[in-house]
């Protein structure tokens, strides 16, 4: 899954992709390297972002959307928490939306079980703004996990086709709590229930686990952590450099 962040403060590429032209050209750049899916994002969900109204970040990916949908040759996924974007973007022919609070609001279940649109649901402790004030856990994996799996059912339940699981590495959790959900993939897709989407690329735990300060040098560490990450059984991961993670992957495979 290849990233675009059509938002000026990403924490790793803030700005860069604002402008339709310069994202929609990413996007295809990210497809040819190898990415199955293009994941679009309006609004930054890292730690202490503000966030945006609804139409504000629909208007930001609304030309890159409707590019990519009708060029045909990629999975388009969203990146939203909001159920009216999401329904615009399934109405423009999106394939896939991927919650980062994990379907809390009822109508964005409702709006992709009416739409039959499969979803990633996310893990996170509290909210962008606030979520790394102090982020604690009796035991992380077994927290985690619970939720994810009660938040796939319901959504099977409610008529959604399919999920994926995420377990929301950096949002809303310590570095020691990263590192314990990279090493209990198997229990957070419950032993094989649920495909497992990790998303660690250039986070701050890659930072503190390297010593790399700036987000745009974590690439080569984040292809080594992701690959840990599908060794133990994810089922995809969310990346920035997809040339290098795509390479890798297949050296291992």
């Amino acid at each position: 899954m290849g990233i675009v962040n059509m938002t000026p403060d990403s924490f790793s590429d803030g700005g860069r992709y604002i402008e339709a032209d310069t994202a929609y050209r990413h996007a295809r750049a990210l497809v040819a390297q190898g990415a199955h899916v293009i994941d679009i994002g309006g609004e930054s969900t890292r730690p202490g972002a503000a966030a945006v109204s609804a139409d504000h970040e629909w208007r930001r990916i609304d030309n890159v959307v409707t590019r990519l949908v009708a060029d045909g040759d990629v999975v388009v996924s969203v990146d939203t928490r909001r159920a009216s974007v999401a329904r615009r973007a399934l109405a423009a022919g999106v394939h896939l939306i991927n919650d980062v609070s994990g379907l809390r609001d009822p109508t964005m279940v409702e709006v992709c079980a009416a739409a039959g649109a499969p979803v990633v649901v996310m893990h996170m402790q509290g909210e962008p703004a606030t979520m790394q004030v102090d982020p604690r856990y009796d035991d992380v994996v077994a927290e985690v996990s619970a939720w994810l799996h009660r938040q796939a059912r319901m959504a099977l339940d409610a008529g959604i086709p399919g999920v994926m699981v995420d377990p929301g590495i950096g949002f809303g959790k310590r570095l020691e709590h990263n590192l314990a959900l990279l090493d209990a993939i198997d229990a957070l897709g419950d032993h094989g229930r649920w495909p497992v989407l990790i998303g660690a690329s250039r986070k701050r735990m890659i930072g503190e686990m390297y010593g790399i300060e700036q987000p745009d040098e974590r690439d080569d560490a984040s292809v080594e952590v992701h690959l840990r990450a599908v060794g133990r059984g994810a089922a995809m991961v969310r990346v920035h450099d997809v040339a290098a993670h795509v390479a890798a992957l297949r050296a291992n495979s």
